[in-house]
């Protein structure tokens, strides 16, 4: 549903720079560090968009990316502690058939700073 949505936005946001652009079809000069030149507005306006839209998707991208590194790190972080704790219950379980009690200790506020 959220990306129905942001589909919609999308498209109504190029239909809003299409008649814009449309409008607006006289030359304009167009500053580059080199040099100027006398460009149709309507190319400004539509190559400025596509900049833009490219733009946010390589940032888009990006993120993505770093989103996709992560998750596949936290699982292999998973996955260890998963192995860990299946060899503690393993060993619980060797103890417990072996009749093995731990020895209670009682640790008291005197043993913890000696």
């Amino acid at each position: 549903m959220k990306l129905q949505w942001l589909l919609l936005i999308g498209l109504v946001f190029a239909v809003i720079i299409a008649v814009f652009a449309v409008v607006n079809v006289e030359e304009v000069p167009v500053n580059y560090v080199f040099g100027e030149a006398q460009w149709p507005l309507i190319l400004v306006i539509l190559v400025s968009a596509l900049l833009g839209f490219l733009l946010s998707v390589m940032v888009a991208m990006a993120r993505n990316y770093a989103l996709k590194r992560k998750v596949k790190a936290l699982q292999k972080e998973l996955a260890e502690k998963e192995s860990i704790i299946a060899t503690q219950q393993n060993e619980i379980s060797d103890y417990q058939h072996a009749d093995v009690r731990p020895d209670t200790t009682v640790v008291t506020e005197e043993d913890k700073t000696v």
